[in-house]
C-alpha cells in the first residue's frame, strides 16, 4: 500500500499547493481521501486523472471537497475522449442530504453513501477494505480506515477535536494521518480541531506505528508541531509535505 500526500493545508492552500487530499494506491486500486482546493492540479504530477477509481469524502467543508467538482468534470472529458469507460465513484456520508445528492453526475460520476453511523459495516473498493468512525467536528465528519490485503492498515482522522472514542478505531494502525491544526497551548476544541499535544496523545494512546501530522496551520513553524507532539508520542513522526510518500513494508 502506498500513500502520497497531495495536499495538507487547513482552510486554504498556500501558493502552488493544496488543502486536504491523499492518494492511496494498492495493487491496481487508486483512491483519493478528500479532494480539497488545488488538489486536481497537484494530482496530475503523480497520476492520470482517468486512473482514479474513487474518492472518499470525510465531510463537506470546502477545504476537503473544493476540487471534487472539477475532478468530476475531468472524468466527463476523459470518458468522452475514450480515455476510460469507468465513471468516478464518490463515497460520502448522507447526513447532509442536499450536499450528497449533488455528488452524482450520471453516467460520469456516481455517489454512494457509506452509512457508517448506522452499522459500521466495511465496504471494499478494489483491493482495499474501508471502515469509518464519526469524529467530533461542527458538521458530520468521519474518520477513515483502510485495510490492505497485505495486512497493512492506514487511518485518516479527517477533521476532529480530540476524542477518546477514536482510540479503539485507530489502535495499532501502521500509519495515522492526523489533523494538527494548532500548536500546544492553543485551544483547538471550539473550532473542532486538535493541537499538536492532542495529536501526539492520540497517536500514543492508539499505539500507531507512524504519525503524520497534517491539516497544518498557516502560521508558526511546522517543525514545532513535531517537537510538541514528541513530548507525548515516541514513535516515528513527520509533518506532511506535498509529494511525501509512505509505503507499507
Amino acid at each position: 500500500m502506498k500513500l502520497t500526500v497531495i495536499g495538507y493545508w487547513g482552510a486554504y492552500p498556500e501558493k502552488n499547493e493544496a488543502t486536504s487530499c491523499y492518494l492511496l494506491q494498492d495493487e491496481n486500486t487508486n483512491i483519493l481521501l478528500d479532494c480539497g482546493s488545488g488538489a486536481v492540479a497537484q494530482l496530475q504530477n503523480y497520476i492520470e486523472l482517468a486512473e482514479i477509481d474513487a474518492v472518499i469524502i470525510t465531510h463537506y467543508h470546502h477545504d476537503h471537497i473544493a476540487d471534487l467538482g472539477v475532478l468530476t468534470y475531468s472524468r466527463i472529458v476523459d470518458m468522452n475522449l475514450g480515455k476510460t469507460d469507468r465513471p468516478l465513484h464518490i463515497f460520502a456520508h448522507d447526513k447532509d442530504a442536499e450536499a450528497f445528492q449533488q455528488l452524482s453526475k450520471k453516467p460520469f460520476a456516481e455517489a454512494f453513501a457509506y452509512h457508517a453511523e448506522k452499522n459500521g459495516m466495511p465496504f471494499t473498493i478494489g483491493s482495499l477494505q474501508f471502515t469509518f468512525h464519526p469524529t467530533n467536528h461542527p458538521v458530520p465528519c468521519f474518520a477513515v480506515k483502510a485495510h490492505s490485503q497485505d495486512g497493512s492498515i492506514i487511518a485518516y482522522t479527517g477533521d476532529t477535536a480530540y476524542d477518546e472514542s477514536l482510540i479503539p478505531f485507530l489502535k495499532n494502525v501502521d500509519l495515522l494521518i492526523t489533523e494538527s491544526s494548532f500548536y500546544e497551548g492553543q485551544d483547538a476544541k471550539p473550532f473542532g480541531h486538535m493541537n499538536s499535544k492532542e495529536s501526539g496523545i492520540l497517536g500514543y494512546k492508539s499505539n500507531v506505528k507512524y504519525l503524520l501530522l497534517s491539516h497544518l496551520p498557516h502560521f508558526g513553524n511546522h517543525q514545532q508541531l513535531i517537537t510538541e507532539s514528541c513530548k507525548y508520542y515516541s514513535g516515528k513522526i513527520s509533518h506532511a509535505r506535498g509529494g511525501m510518500v509512505w509505503t507499507s513494508e
